[in-house]
């Protein structure tokens, strides 16, 4: 999305400061199903494997790596450790690029993402934190989300 100044005039190829460019974002609550390990010098795990629920089976909808400082990897992390599972959660086989650590789907976090694919995932999602006011099963497809 782009604001301008009312008065201002648009000069192609000029950038001016009578125009902003503002991004618009949309935040919902994501079941933890996973976490892939740390790449490089971050420490804990690398991205969380998102998902929520309909008719009852876990859906994936994207993974996060971003909105986390060192104090929140490591809280998360270990909350993550006694849920570790060897096997999926999710009802049909998931896209991930990593090896996945699989947790029971149980913590619920709040994300705030830009947009949903037309595939069903979410597009930079972020991670905002942990909701512990919520059970997973409470969390259901979110607007836009358009897999079936």
């Amino acid at each position: 999305m782009t604001a301008r100044r009312a008065p201002s005039r648009y000069y192609p190829g000029k950038g001016t400061g009578d125009w902003l460019k503002t991004k618009h974002n949309n935040h919902a609550e994501a079941v933890i199903a996973g976490y892939t390990a740390p790449r490089g010098s971050r420490q804990y795990f690398g991205a969380l494997i998102l998902g929520v629920y309909r008719n009852g089976k876990l859906e994936y909808v994207g993974h996060t790596g971003t909105g986390f400082n060192a104090s929140a990897l490591k809280s998360v992390y270990e909350k993550l450790q006694p849920l570790r599972r060897d096997s999926s959660p999710f009802h049909d086989k998931v896209p991930v690029n990593a090896p996945v650590t699989w947790v029971e789907p149980r913590l619920v976090c709040a994300i705030k993402y830009t947009e949903v694919t037309a595939d069903g995932y979410l597009r930079h999602p972020v991670f905002i934190g942990l909701r512990d006011d919520k059970s997973a099963r409470e969390v259901g497809p979110f607007a836009g989300r358009k897999k079936s």
